[in-house]
């Protein structure tokens, strides 16, 4: 089995400046030790924007088609994967968390979290074509700045260009229906969410969670509801299940292991809480995968 590599960000020309810009075009020819074609996990922030062409991208196991005027928000830790098309055209900017936060407030900081968030928008955006022009203008700008007129202003000028993008971005999905909540309880799911991140293989229980959050469950569903309209068992299972998705094709464990490690006493009751979810086996997941 080929494993899921885990890709860091590194900049080599430029490895301070947190941020990072990418032609598609270059990115296809490039001779690099990572093949992006297989499944990889990345540890920053991705806005891929396409320009031309036509073809699909790969966000945590689900395949989005894209066409011009298509871009795609990627969270640190998604795992995703390229599908190349020589006709393909657009860019890639890739940044760090800390790139972001280091010019943002903390209250603009959680909302940029939103927009790179699989359970408050969807990670694919068709743009139209006024749209397409103010968001190809300052990705060009960008560009510019990055590649031409580089200099010791430079991260400070991209950075806020960046900002714009980010606004730019939820200004074109509040237009197309999506609604970005205000609620206070949003900090409160994001940190619900981190947490089931980091200790989904340790409990499933939305008490122990309510109970490190310094809350009851009744407040936790509550939070839930109120930002997603999903139950907190919901959330919890949700990810559970994609942190169960990564293990089958990130590692070579058995079925076995992976039950055990992901915090089950039995092997058969994975693979029944696998199945209830998804409607394959894991077997049947991993083969599809690999």
């Amino acid at each position: 089995m080929i494993e899921v590599q885990n890709i860091k960000f590194n900049n080599e020309t430029r490895p301070e400046s947190g941020f990072e810009l990418i032609d598609l075009e270059e990115l296809f020819r490039r001779d690099i030790e990572q093949d992006i074609t297989l499944s990889h996990k990345v540890e920053f922030y991705q806005i891929l924007f396409i320009t031309e062409g036509s073809s699909k991208h790969s966000i945590d196991f689900t395949d989005y088609p894209y066409t011009k005027s298509t871009l795609f928000t990627i969270r640190k830790d998604q795992i995703h994967k390229f599908y190349k098309n020589p006709d393909t055209k657009g860019f890639l900017l890739l940044f760090t968390e800390d790139f972001l936060a280091s010019l943002l407030s903390q209250k603009e900081v959680v909302r940029s979290h939103e927009l790179f968030n699989q359970f408050l928008t969807s990670p694919k955006l068709t743009i139209n074509d006024e749209d397409f022009d103010g968001i190809y203008s300052v990705v060009k700008y960008i560009e510019l700045e990055y590649t031409k007129n580089y200099d010791e202003f430079s991260g400070g000028i991209i950075r806020n260009a960046l900002h714009i993008l980010v606004y730019k971005l939820f200004r074109i999905k509040l237009k197309q229906g999506t609604h970005f909540s205000q609620h206070k309880y949003v900090g409160d799911f994001i940190q619900f969410q981190q947490l089931i991140e980091k200790r989904c293989f340790e409990t499933k229980k939305t008490l122990d969670y309510a109970q490190l959050m310094g809350c009851t469950p009744k407040t936790l569903n509550n939070v839930c509801q109120t930002i997603i309209g999903k139950s907190a068992k919901t959330i919890i299972d949700e990810i559970l299940v994609t942190q169960i998705k990564r293990l089958l094709i990130n590692t070579s464990l058995s079925i076995t292991e992976i039950a055990y490690t992901s915090g089950f006493d039995e092997p058969t009751n994975m693979y029944k809480y696998f199945k209830k979810h998804t409607e394959v086996t894991p077997e049947a997941f991993r083969q599809r995968h690999i």
